[in-house]
């Protein structure tokens, strides 16, 4: 039987976007190659970001440049051999974190940000899984007294443009919130805001059984390609086609497969992520979500153990994993505090789906009536999940979205769009 909506990725975006659409009386079947929660979605750092207005720019001081350019920093590398496929898009994106650009969309990007912990507490409550979630925040912790100064007159300037609340963290309060750290920092930002999740992965999955136990429907297998005929659009996977009159791609990385034979060809790149969990040395332990910001790591005290996340990897997405900055991010992380033993078999690889001007694609399809997009979050998928699929099921359902959501448009990308 044909349904309302087809949506295509069972990421937080995609299960976000179907919940809001069923809210809204329509008939909604959820397809995806694996159980929800399990790619992209599974292996960030945990954390529902308020406090980020400000998406990750790309760097245009020399020292950083030099560092990323040699292989010297932790917080990014590149493969050399993916340059040429990047470098249209990184190039555009450097231009787009120009100051003056950069600052149009800081502004644009802020209040779809600004909806994030309202819209996961709807979600939370209804899913009934509070237990994975701590309400205190994190902290931006500094080694240096310079480094801590810049970043706190960052943190007051947010607080009086977008209302971001923080506290400076002196070096004998950090010392004191976490009394196993082996290096005295120079002090914090604490985010005072943001939730954090003991399990992503498991946060996801919880909102997908609140899918299915709205009436949902879930369809797991491998989709070779996304079809549009009269009025209706069609799924085809190896053993059966699914059928709805309108379908939404919420795919992340994978998303140019079904795109571009539609002729959407998008300057979508990847930013790659590790991840490996800790366990701790004696009686040890990690109380707070705590990212060594001059390195470029975090430590995140999850139920599976200590997870420690790197920063982000220029690499093509199915390229096979090389893990070096979670190797030197490790190091220095147990200088920092007493990792004990790698708790996973080896390091998890992931991929963030990124445009050049730093904001997520939302809203209809520039070619096709009926076609959807959700798509390109970075490093912010899993903090907008709920925001973005409350905005564009709006939008699909001739609601006035919560937000304005023009300067999230493929239109920027693509020219003008026909009329959904």
């Amino acid at each position: 039987m044909t349904q309302d909506v087809l949506v295509l990725g069972a990421g937080i975006v995609g299960v976000s976007t179907a919940i809001h659409l069923l809210r809204r009386g329509r008939s909604v079947v959820l397809v995806d190659r694996a159980d929800p929660g399990k790619e992209t979605s599974f292996g960030n750092a945990g954390i529902i970001q308020r406090e980020g207005v400000r998406p990750h720019a790309f760097p245009r001081d020399l020292a950083t440049l030099v560092q990323v350019g040699m292989h010297l920093s932790t917080a990014a590398r590149y493969d050399p051999l993916a340059l040429p496929r990047f470098a249209p898009a990184l190039a555009r994106y450097w231009w787009e974190s120009a100051p003056n650009h950069y600052k149009r969309i800081v502004k644009s990007y802020a209040p779809l940000i600004a909806r994030s912990i309202d819209e996961h507490a709807d979600f939370i409550a209804a899913a009934g899984v509070e237990d994975l979630i701590v309400k205190k925040g994190w902290l931006l912790a500094y080694r240096t007294d310079k480094a801590l100064g810049e970043a706190l007159e960052n943190a007051r300037m947010d607080f009086e443009l977008y209302g971001i609340n923080h506290r400076v963290v002196e070096p004998s309060q950090l010392a004191s919130l976490e009394p196993h750290l082996k290096i005295k920092m120079a002090g914090a930002v604490h985010w005072t805001d943001p939730w954090t999740v003991k399990n992503p992965g498991a946060l996801v999955a919880a909102y997908a059984e609140l899918f299915k136990s709205m009436g949902g429907k879930i369809v797991t297998g491998e989709a070779q390609r996304l079809d549009s005929g009269k009025d209706e659009w069609s799924l085809v996977l190896k053993d059966q086609t699914v059928t709805a009159r309108e379908a939404v791609v919420t795919l992340g990385p994978w998303a140019p497969e079904f795109l571009e034979p539609l002729g959407y060809r998008l300057p979508l790149f990847v930013k790659r992520g590790y991840h490996m969990h800790y366990s701790t040395q004696g009686n040890a332990v990690l109380n707070n979500w705590l990212l060594d910001a001059e390195v470029g790591y975090l430590l995140a005290p999850m139920q599976k153990g200590i997870r420690l996340t790197t920063g982000a990897e220029f690499a093509l997405r199915d390229s096979a994993p090389t893990p070096i900055q979670l190797g030197k991010a490790e190091r220095k992380a147990r200088d920092l505090f007493p990792l004990d033993k790698q708790l996973d078999p080896s390091p998890w690889k992931g991929a963030r789906p990124c445009t050049p001007d730093m904001m997520p694609i939302i809203g209809p399809a520039t070619k096709h009536k009926g076609l959807w997009v959700a798509i390109g979050h970075a490093h912010h998928g899993f903090t907008l999940g709920p925001a973005t699929g409350r905005v564009l099921a709006e939008a699909m359902t001739g609601e006035q979205p919560v937000i304005d959501i023009k300067p999230f448009s493929m239109e920027r990308f693509t020219g003008n769009s026909i009329r959904n």
